[in-house]
């Protein structure tokens, strides 16, 4: 009975990998670093265009060449050494920053893109090391120059855990910027709606002016909500 069982969820097992897209499967692969080293603005991405055929399978170096292989063993292509143009594979590391120099400019915190800094506007800034991936995003917008990458330690590998763990912050990530927008958005808008009633309410300007602010404004809402229909597309 047991190896019956076993079966069954094996088979279930597989009929589930079917369903997957070829970009699924190797997005899967990938360390989801998020760390654009591959050319691309994300490991989805970068998975999209290798399954299209755009873009070799050796452009990422957290990967590094056990990720090739995997890649290379899932499309049945043989391996390929990194291309050095996309960088070199290193040791795990993550973003160190230090606190004496850091003025809270906030800019590493929106470069982070699985929101493993933390801080606030003019007060110092910190790394959650467990859920850093080193993709190193944070150090070009430092102005003080105060972030250092540093090997884990003790040094391990990047694991699939890592990863989906990194998916998973890099995913709630997405979600609260789409949602911090559209929150700006409707504050916009209900202060749009608002001039509207402003604007009726006046009668010290002419017609023709009240007319002409009202057009202005109601170009303003207009736009807006073309933004978020573009925005909803995309998702």
């Amino acid at each position: 009975m047991p190896i019956e069982r076993t079966r069954k969820e094996g088979t279930a097992a597989c009929r589930a990998m079917s369903t997957l897209s070829l970009a699924d499967r190797i997005d899967a692969l990938l360390p989801q670093t998020q760390c654009t080293k591959c050319g691309y603005p994300g490991c989805r991405p970068y998975a999209e265009a290798i399954a299209g055929g755009q873009a070799p399978l050796n452009q990422c170096p957290p990967g590094g060449a056990a990720g090739i292989a995997r890649l290379a063993e899932l499309l049945r292509r043989p391996p390929l050494p990194l291309n050095p143009a996309n960088g070199v594979e290193q040791p795990l590391r993550v973003a160190v920053i230090d606190e004496r120099l850091c003025i809270g400019c906030t800019l590493c915190i929106q470069a982070c893109p699985v929101d493993a800094i933390v801080g606030a506007a003019k007060m110092m800034h910190t790394v959650l090391a467990a859920a850093c991936t080193g993709c190193d995003l944070c150090l070009p917008p430092c102005p003080m120059d105060c972030i250092a990458m540093v090997p884990v330690a003790p040094p391990r590998a990047w694991s699939s855990a890592d990863a989906e763990a990194a998916r998973g912050r890099f995913e709630a990530r997405q979600a609260r910027l789409v949602r911090e927008q559209r929150q700006r958005e409707d504050r916009l808008a209900a202060r749009a709606l608002a001039k509207l009633d402003e604007l009726d309410a006046r009668d010290d300007l002419a017609p023709q002016d009240i007319a002409r602010k009202k057009a202005v404004v109601q170009a303003a809402i207009e736009r807006a909500r073309a933004r978020r229909r573009q925005a909803a597309a995309r998702q």
